[in-house]
């Protein structure tokens, strides 16, 4: 803990107890800020961690399609078939607030061959072709998903971050040197008080004093 350099004054004091009280509801509102994230973070974790096995099981079905594709067909003709898209995927990007961090939301649209994902005919490929570009454009939705809640988890620990931080220097530093410097003021308050109070009673003393003598000396005059 260290002291803030301020004068050791009743207005300096009245300023730093504001100061000390503004700093201990900031704590408590960020520290509750911080355990809500947490809590949505680990929720958003859970469900992250649950559809990214889910695109990891579709991606792999259909890698295996591709593959067997691949021994039933030539290389040329796969090459071939796969060369030209038929659709065009459009990704729009827009975001929302979830609190108060600004996330990502991920949209897109197809156009051209709509209903029809193949281009390519159907004489010299295969069945396992055909079904997987379809499981393809199946997965592309939760692949856009999983990417969207990958990045909002990755805002999010960034936040709850740079929110522990500002809870421990409040916690640890600006309050704890709030309240050690208001006791300082304090302490040299009350001695200046005590300091005052004693210069006040010699004064005291010293005025009966004087008063004593003059009457001593008013009656020495009278005899």
């Amino acid at each position: 803990m260290a002291l803030i350099r301020v004068n050791p004054t009743r207005m300096e004091l009245a300023n730093l107890k504001k100061k000390l009280r503004t700093s201990q509801k900031g704590h408590k509102l960020l520290k509750d800020k911080r355990d809500d994230l947490m809590k949505k973070f680990l929720a958003l974790v859970r469900e992250n961690q649950e559809l990214r096995k889910a695109v990891e099981e579709k991606i792999m079905g259909v890698y295996e399609g591709f593959v067997i594709a691949g021994a039933v067909m030539s290389p040329a003709a796969l090459d071939e078939a796969l060369m030209m898209p038929k659709q065009k995927v459009e990704l729009e990007v827009g975001s929302e607030n979830l609190m108060s961090v600004i996330v990502p939301v991920f949209t897109f649209e197809t156009s051209g061959g709509e209903g029809d994902n193949y281009s390519y005919g159907f004489v010299s490929t295969s069945g396992e072709l055909d079904s997987s570009v379809a499981a393809l454009a199946d997965v592309l939705p939760y692949m856009l998903k999983l990417a969207q809640m990958e990045k909002s988890a990755q805002l999010l620990a960034e936040e709850i971050e740079k929110t522990r931080r500002t809870v421990n220097a409040l916690e640890y530093v600006r309050i704890p040197n709030l309240q050690e410097t208001i006791r300082y003021i304090r302490m040299k308050l009350e001695e200046n008080d005590r300091g005052n109070t004693t210069r006040l009673m010699k004064v005291k003393d010293m005025i009966v004093q004087q008063g004593i003598e003059e009457q001593k000396a008013r009656d020495e005059m009278a005899c």
